[in-house]
C-alpha cells in the first residue's frame, strides 16, 4: 500500500472536515424550518380603535401566512397570502384588514364582537409550519356609560326641583287657606260677641 505524502493527507482531512461542517450546517438550517415571534400575545383595545396584530417570522423560502379568528361565535378565516403577492381577504373583513410582509395584520375600527383569539399559521412547505396566538379583548368606551349616568342624574335633579316647587306652592296655598279661615273665624266670633253684647 502506497502512503500519501503528509501534506496531501492534511489537505484531504481538511476537505472532509469542511464538507462535514457544511453538511451539518445545511441539515441544521433545514431542521429549523419556520420560527415565529409574537411580541405582544395579549392586546386590550376599546371600540372603534385600530389595532396592530404584530408578528415576526423567519424561514428560508416564501411562506404562506394565514390568520384565523376564533371566538364563542365560531372560527373564521380572515386572510391568507404569500409575502409580495395579493392577499386573499375574507368578505367579513374586506375593508377592515391591512396585511404586512412580516406577517402582521392591522384591524381597523374594532368592535366588541372582534374580541377573541387570533391564530396565525406560517407554512413554508407541507410539514414545516408554525402556529401563534394573540388574544384580543375589546371593551366599550366608558364615556357612553358616564353619559348615561349624567343624563339620569340630571333627570332626577329636574324631577326633584319640580317636586320641591310643587310642595312650596301647596304650602303657600295651605297657608293662605288657613289664614282666610282664621280671619273668617275671628270675624264670626267677633260678630257673636257683639250680638251677645247687644242682647245684654
Amino acid at each position: 500500500m502506497k502512503l500519501l505524502p503528509s501534506w496531501r493527507r492534511k489537505t484531504r482531512g481538511f476537505s472532509l472536515g469542511l464538507f462535514a461542517l457544511c453538511l451539518a450546517t445545511v441539515r441544521s438550517l433545514q431542521s429549523r424550518g419556520v420560527s415565529l415571534y409574537i411580541p405582544q400575545s395579549t392586546i386590550n383595545a376599546t371600540v372603534q380603535e385600530d389595532i396592530l396584530l404584530s408578528v415576526e417570522y423567519s424561514c428560508h423560502g416564501v411562506p404562506t401566512i394565514e390568520w384565523r379568528y376564533t371566538s364563542s361565535w365560531g372560527v373564521q378565516k380572515i386572510v391568507e397570502w404569500k409575502p409580495g403577492t395579493q392577499a386573499n381577504i375574507s368578505q367579513s373583513h374586506k375593508d377592515r384588514v391591512c396585511t404586512f410582509d412580516n406577517g402582521s395584520i392591522q384591524l381597523f375600527s374594532v368592535g366588541v364582537r372582534d374580541s377573541g383569539y387570533y391564530i396565525i399559521t406560517v407554512t413554508e412547505h407541507p410539514g414545516s409550519s408554525q402556529l401563534g396566538t394573540i388574544v384580543l379583548h375589546v371593551s366599550e368606551i366608558l364615556y357612553e356609560d358616564l353619559h348615561f349616568v349624567a343624563v339620569f342624574v340630571a333627570f332626577l335633579i329636574t324631577v326633584a326641583a319640580v317636586l320641591i316647587s310643587l310642595m312650596w306652592v301647596c304650602n303657600r296655598c295651605a297657608y293662605k287657606f288657613q289664614r282666610k279661615r282664621r280671619h273668617k273665624l275671628k270675624e264670626s266670633t267677633t260678630e257673636e260677641i257683639e250680638l251677645q253684647d247687644i242682647e245684654c
